[in-house]
């Protein structure tokens, strides 16, 4: 029998440049990942507006900060009631022993952080200015007006940082 198999290719051992490595001179990827960059950059620029998100998005992000997930949605968790035609969206998030409780209306946000205490709150809305809401003694804020598009909450305590998950109002 020779070295060919059924499909007609040859694998026996092969040498020399024909084998299929590539020196450190031909192969460079500083290089090839500039040309990469520069070839995507031509024929699929980034859009203005989706870079500025984008930077504005690190920005926002905080090393200290804990993520507080959603434990409840009034519109995913909550019974309907008969003859509301616009209920408030009441949301809870927790974070270990921090919870945030907001309910969101046509008139803007209430809501109370548990333990109680105060706190600076940013309304957190993509590239958009944020509101700035303060916790009275008992953890509770208002917010003048309701978030329009995605939101998140970020809570300032004495002690920790907190972030709420991404949602849409």
């Amino acid at each position: 029998m020779s070295d060919l198999h059924d499909d007609g290719f040859d694998e026996g051992p092969r040498e020399g440049p024909g084998d299929g490595a590539f020196t450190d001179g031909e192969w460079d990827t500083g290089l090839l990942e500039e040309e990469l960059r520069q070839a995507a950059a031509i024929l699929d620029p980034v859009p203005t507006e989706l870079r500025r998100i984008a930077v504005d998005a690190f920005a926002l992000h905080d090393l200290d900060a804990r993520v507080a997930e959603l434990t409840f949605d009034s519109l995913v968790d909550a019974i309907p009631v008969r003859g509301a035609s616009d209920p408030p969206r009441m949301l809870t998030f927790s974070a270990d022993e921090v919870t945030v409780d907001v309910e969101v209306t046509a008139d803007g946000l209430i809501g109370q952080v548990l333990p109680p205490g105060p706190a600076r709150i940013e309304v957190l809305s993509g590239p958009r200015s944020h509101a700035l809401l303060t916790a009275d003694d008992m953890g509770r804020f208002t917010g003048e007006s309701p978030p329009s598009g995605p939101f998140a909450l970020r809570l300032r305590t004495g002690r920790e940082v907190v972030v709420t998950e991404w949602l849409r109002a």
